[in-house]
């Protein structure tokens, strides 16, 4: 990969919100309350913290306040 290109590695196309893709804010408010549930459930494991990360990173992108969730 060339020194000058961006590193596209978790979160990269997290901000763009064109119209194939209608539903993202609201399937991210989805994802992270099936995770909230599995982290009852199952406790936080390694895994479940990683992935409610990069929730909480797209909803900082979408400038969603999880207390409202």
């Amino acid at each position: 990969m060339p020194a000058n290109k961006r590193p596209r590695r978790i979160n990269y196309a997290v901000n763009k919100k064109w119209p194939k893709s209608w539903s993202k804010v609201a399937k991210a408010i989805a994802h992270y309350k099936k995770l909230q549930k599995r982290v009852e459930f199952e406790g936080k494991t390694k895994w479940l913290l990683n992935a409610l990360n990069l929730v909480e990173t797209k909803f900082r992108k979408y400038q969603i306040n999880t207390n409202k969730i």
